[in-house]
C-alpha cells in the first residue's frame, strides 16, 4: 500500500506511532520532528524518514506544506521490500539535492491537481521513493574508497563560514585533487560540494535566528551571505520562509 497526501502541518506537537512507514517532505516551509529520540527538522534541503511503529512527535513551523507518503509492507511487490527496509531500518533526515527537489516540486504540482486520482499518487509516490533510495543507497560508495574527513573539513567550514569558500581549498584539505574531491564527496555525502556548503550556511543562519538577537545583516555577514538580501532570497526558495518569519517562529 502506498498513498500519497499533501497536508499543513499545524503548530501544536503531536505524539503518535502507527504501524505503516512514512516519508515526510516539505514543499514549502519547515516542521520538527522526534523519532525514536531523534530529532531533526524537515524543509526544502531535508526529509523524515519514519519507521512503522516508531513513536513519534511532530509540530509544523508556521506556514507549511508537505507531502506525506504512508507505506505498508503489506501488498508490496517483493522486489521493492528490499527498498522499504533499507529507507526504513531506523529513523532517518536524509538531505536532498536540487534535482530531487525539482522532483519533489512537480509532484507537489501533479498531487494539487489530480490528488483525487489513487493511481497517479502511487506512481508519483513510487518515483519518490525510488529516486531517494538511488541517492542515499544505489550510488554510496564504501566510506574507506572516499578517504574522506567529513568532521575535519566540517571544522574547516565553520572556521571561515563568514567567507567566500572556494572547492579548491576544500579539496586541499582533504588532500586530493579538485576533480577527485568533487566526485568523491559527491559519493560520499550526497550533495555536491557547493550544495553542502549553502546548506551549512541555512542552517547556521536559521539557528542564530532562532536563538540570537543578531541583526538580519550581521547574520548574512557572519554565514558567510553577500548581503541581507542574498540571505532573504535563499531562505526564501530552499527553506520556504523569509527570516522575518522564521525569527517569529
Amino acid at each position: 500500500m502506498l498513498a500519497a497526501r499533501l497536508m499543513r502541518l499545524d503548530d501544536q506537537a503531536h505524539v503518535h506511532a502507527h504501524d505503516h512507514h512514512q516519508l515526510v517532505l516539505s514543499l514549502a516551509g519547515r516542521a520538527e520532528f522526534e523519532v525514536g529520540g531523534r530529532g531533526g527538522e524537515v524543509c526544502r534541503m531535508r526529509a523524515c524518514l519514519v519507521p512503522g511503529d516508531a513513536a513519534h512527535e511532530f509540530a509544523g513551523m508556521g506556514d507549511n506544506r508537505m507531502l506525506i507518503l504512508d507505506l505498508d509492507e503489506q501488498g508490496t511487490p517483493a522486489a521493492d521490500l528490499s527498498l522499504l527496509a533499507e529507507l526504513f531500518e531506523s529513523p532517518r533526515y536524509p538531505t536532498l539535492d536540487a534535482d530531487f527537489q525539482h522532483l519533489l516540486s512537480y509532484a507537489g504540482a501533479e498531487l494539487d491537481r489530480y490528488g483525487s486520482d489513487p493511481h497517479l499518487a502511487r506512481a508519483l509516490g513510487g518515483v519518490l521513493l525510488r529516486a531517494l533510495h538511488l541517492r542515499m543507497f544505489g550510488e554510496r560508495k564504501p566510506a574507506v574508497a572516499t578517504g574522506l574527513d567529513l568532521p575535519r573539513l566540517d571544522r574547516y567550514i565553520g572556521e571561515h563560514l563568514a567567507r567566500r569558500i572556494r572547492v579548491v581549498e576544500l579539496a586541499q584539505v582533504a588532500c586530493l585533487s579538485p576533480s577527485h574531491f568533487h566526485a568523491q564527496f559527491k559519493d560520499s555525502v550526497g550533495l555536491t560540494p557547493h550544495q553542502y556548503l549553502l546548506k551549512t550556511r541555512l542552517d547556521h543562519a536559521a539557528r542564530l535566528l532562532r536563538e540570537s538577537p543578531l541583526p538580519l545583516v550581521r547574520i548574512a555577514e557572519e554565514c558567510g551571505f553577500s548581503s541581507q538580501s542574498a540571505l532573504t532570497t535563499a531562505m526564501r526558495r530552499y527553506l520556504g520562509l523569509t527570516p522575518k518569519r522564521l525569527r517569529g517562529l
